[in-house]
């Protein structure tokens, strides 16, 4: 196999278009991976057995070479361990493709929402590690990085998952970035419906307290094992956000658990990440906490009360006593 081409951008590779066809057999239909409204991801095999996957932008004509080669060149020097990386990348003529490293247990939406039986491998430990290694990936974009990067597509199959259940955010072809003399980016809205902040989705400013949005949303869908929003069910239960703050309101926190579940969690456990979620999705977009406070809340060993104020969403509770231990 000839040596892909080492990219002047610093980092990784700048794949020739047939090396990424000779990996995949063509973009061969049961190559398939992933797909979603940026691109097609392709499981791709070198000659030296390493395996890939390889992202096709789709409706990418109209992004310029420059700004392409910028987005991936930051995104390229990214390395953390809750992240997927990012091994070079392919443009060539109208072609635009990501390589990605390989992760091998599939993504969480599989392992959430997928035919797993009645018992999900998925124990609460389990889930919470995830919650946190994807906190960790976040706060390192968000607060680790210059410009800042904001991901923009927070969702369960962007998750992906490696044999120890190790969560890395993945797909950062939508990722925008953010100097720190700007406190939001106008963009045109992406995202999937059902994750996407409300100030985002109604003007298009864009800053790291969507993805905050977002993560808050995804923490709701680990604990509940239902999606953001699910048009089979009842018509109080569709929206997610909903259905949680009402099972909260009516002290029924213990009614949100997924089914599947192997064994329940503690009652402090389940406060502890539900309020971490209320928190997160806060329609005062100020009030979110950082992903790092975030972290620091997950991993805590007490309740953060002093800087909890979520009475201007959930006005029904007494927080503090729904919060106490017994």
């Amino acid at each position: 196999m000839a040596v892909p081409e080492v990219s002047h951008l610093g980092w990784g590779h700048w794949y020739t278009l047939r090396e990424l066809e000779d990996a995949t057999n063509g973009f061969a239909d049961e190559n398939v991976i992933g797909e979603g409204g940026y691109g097609i991801v392709y499981r791709g095999i070198f000659e030296d057995n390493h395996m890939v996957a390889v992202k096709n932008l789709l409706n990418n004509k109209g992004q310029a070479e420059k700004e392409f080669k910028v987005e991936v060149e930051a995104i390229g020097r990214v390395r953390h361990k809750n992240l997927v990386r990012l091994l070079g990348y392919c443009a060539e003529g109208a072609h635009r493709m990501l390589v990605y490293e390989y992760v091998d247990n599939g993504n969480l939406e599989q392992w959430l929402h997928g035919d797993v039986g009645p018992t999900s491998p998925l124990t609460w430990e389990i889930r919470m590690n995830i919650i946190l290694g994807t906190a960790k990936g976040l706060t390192y974009l968000h607060e680790g990085l210059e410009p800042k990067v904001v991901h923009r597509d927070i969702k369960s199959s962007n998750i992906l998952l490696d044999k120890q259940w190790n969560s890395k955010v993945s797909d950062f072809g939508l990722a925008k970035l953010l100097g720190s003399e700007r406190s939001y980016v106008t963009t045109r809205v992406m995202g999937t419906f059902g994750y996407v902040a409300p100030e985002y989705a109604s003007t298009g400013m864009l800053n790291e307290r969507s993805d905050v949005y977002s993560f808050g949303i995804l923490i709701m869908e680990i604990i509940s094992g239902r999606n953001p929003v699910d048009y089979s069910r009842p018509q109080g239960e569709v929206n997610l956000v909903e259905w949680l703050k009402a099972m909260v309101t009516n002290r029924t926190a213990e009614g949100v658990l997924d089914p599947k579940l192997p064994e329940k969690p503690s009652s402090r456990a389940l406060k502890r990440a539900l309020l971490v979620a209320l928190r997160c999705v806060d329609p005062n977009a100020q009030k979110r906490p950082k992903m790092g406070h975030v972290v620091h809340m997950l991993e805590a060993d007490e309740f953060p009360f002093r800087d909890v104020s979520l009475h201007s969403f959930l006005p029904l509770i007494n927080l503090a006593s729904w919060m106490s231990i017994s």
